[in-house]
C-alpha cells in the first residue's frame, strides 16, 4: 500500500519571552551541536495545538483528557437518561470497571471520609466525547437489567472504549496504563523545538509598586527576577496519514484532522508568560511536504548554529540552511517529495521557494487536504 507521510517544517522568531519553563522557572534549553539552544518541548506545543483545535473542528470531533472520567460518565447518563440521576455514581464506576480503568476515591477526600466524593483515575485518561456518550448510553441499558454487570459485559463496554476515537486521540495517541490493549498508537509526531542558533538566557529585574502607600514613601511593594531568552526557533511535526485514517475509520476524518492540525500547528502558541511578555507571533515560514518512504527531519540543517551578520539576520540564513539541507538529502537519498508547499513572509524566506509552490495558508491547507483525501481513496 501506497504510505503518505507529511512533514511540517517551521522557522519562526520569539521575541524576549519565556513560553516553556523547566521545574526552576527557567526557559528550557538543550545541547545541540556543541552550544546552548533555546527548546520548546512537544508536550508544550502539543497542548497548544490541542487548545487551537477548538477554532477548527466541532467538539464532538475532539476529546477530554482527565483524572475526573467518572465525573464525566455521571453527567452523560445524568443528561441522557435524567430519572438515573441517583443511580449514576453507581454505574459509572461499575462501567470504567469492566472497561478495566481503576477508579477510587482520592485519599484526601477518603482520609476526610467525605462520602460525596466522586471516584478518579489514579493517571490521565484520554476519552473522545463519543466515547463518553456511547459508555453512558449502554449503562443506560444496563440499569434496566437484572444484573448490571453482566449487561455492562454484554454491551462490551471495553469494545465501547476502543471505538470513535477522538482527531486528538487519533493523532496524538493514547496510553492507559491498566489496559495496555486499548492503547492508541499516535499517528503524529511532534519534535521539540530549538533555537536555530546559541542563546543566553536572560534576567528581568522588576519591581511592583504598592498603590496605597503615600507618595513620599520609597522603595518597592515587591521585587524579583524573571528568566527569558528570545530565539528563532526550527519546529518539525511528521503525521502518518495512514495510520491517521485507521484510527478515525474515514477518510473524510482523516482529512479534516490534517487541515485542523496544520491550521493550529502553524498558529499555536504555547501561553507560559505571555501576559509578561506578549510574544505571540506568527511563523516566517512553513514548508510542508508529503512523502511516500519516511518522515524526514531536517533538524542537520541547523548543526552548525546560525550567526547572524551585518548583511544577514537569522531568518535569512536559516532559510538557506533549510533549504540547503533539503536539496542535499534529495540528492545523496533520492528522497524527494511527492508534494510540496511554502507559505512564508518577507524577502528573507525567499530561496524555500526552491523547496515548494509559494502559497497563503489557506490555499496549502486547502490543496493538503484535497491530496490526503485523493492518496487515501486511490489505496482503498
Amino acid at each position: 500500500m501506497s504510505r503518505t507521510l507529511i512533514d511540517v517544517h517551521i522557522l519562526q522568531t520569539v521575541p524576549p519571552s519565556n513560553i516553556n519553563r523547566d521545574d526552576t522557572g527557567s526557559p528550557k534549553t538543550a545541547m545541540y551541536g556543541g552550544v546552548r539552544r533555546a527548546r520548546v518541548s512537544s508536550q508544550a506545543w502539543k497542548r497548544a495545538t490541542r487548545v487551537a483545535f477548538d477554532s477548527y473542528l466541532d467538539r464532538t470531533e475532539l476529546g477530554v483528557r482527565t483524572k475526573r472520567i467518572v465525573e464525566l460518565l455521571i453527567e452523560e447518563i445524568t443528561s441522557q437518561s435524567p430519572a438515573l440521576a441517583e443511580r449514576a455514581r453507581e454505574l459509572a464506576v461499575e462501567t470504567f470497571k469492566l472497561v478495566g480503568i481503576g477508579v477510587a476515591v482520592p485519599k484526601k477526600a477518603a482520609a476526610k471520609r467525605d462520602d460525596d466524593a466522586v471516584e478518579e483515575s489514579s493517571y490521565l485518561v484520554f476519552l473522545s466525547r463519543r466515547q463518553i456518550e456511547n459508555l453512558a448510553a449502554a449503562a443506560i441499558e444496563a440499569a434496566a437489567s437484572d444484573d448490571v454487570k453482566k449487561a455492562l459485559k454484554d454491551a462490551n463496554v471495553k469494545g465501547i472504549a476502543d471505538r470513535g476515537h477522538s482527531v486528538d486521540i487519533a493523532l496524538f495517541g493514547r496510553m492507559v496504563a491498566d489496559q495496555a490493549d486499548i492503547n492508541v498508537d499516535a499517528a503524529c509526531q511532534v519534535a521539540h523545538a530549538i533555537s536555530v542558533h546559541p542563546v543566553e538566557t536572560e534576567f528581568d529585574y522588576y519591581t511592583a509598586v504598592d498603590d496605597t502607600n503615600p507618595e513620599e514613601e520609597t522603595g518597592a511593594g515587591m521585587i524579583g527576577t524573571v528568566e527569558y531568552n528570545s530565539s528563532t526557533l526550527y519546529r518539525y511535526a511528521t503525521i502518518d496519514v495512514n495510520r491517521l485514517a485507521d484510527n478515525l475509520g474515514s477518510i473524510d476524518a482523516a482529512r479534516r484532522a490534517v487541515e485542523a492540525f496544520l491550521e493550529a500547528f502553524v498558529r499555536s502558541m504555547p501561553t507560559g508568560k505571555q501576559n509578561t511578555f506578549a510574544n505571540r507571533t506568527l511563523p516566517e515560514a512553513a514548508v510542508v511536504q508529503v512523502r511516500d518512504t519516511q518522515p524526514i527531519n531536517l533538524v542537520g540543517a541547523f548543526e552548525n548554529p546560525v550567526r547572524e551578520t551585518e548583511s544577514s539576520g537569522r531568518i535569512k540564513l536559516a532559510a538557506e540552511a533549510l533549504c540547503g539541507e533539503a536539496a542535499e538529502i534529495e540528492r545523496a537519498y533520492h528522497e524527494g517529495p511527492v508534494a510540496s508547499w511554502v507559505t512564508r513572509v518577507g524577502s528573507d524566506t525567499e530561496r524555500l521557494d526552491d523547496l515548494g509552490a509559494n502559497v497563503t495558508l489557506r490555499e496549502l491547507v486547502t490543496e493538503l487536504g484535497m491530496l490526503v483525501e485523493f492518496r487515501l481513496r486511490e489505496t482503498q
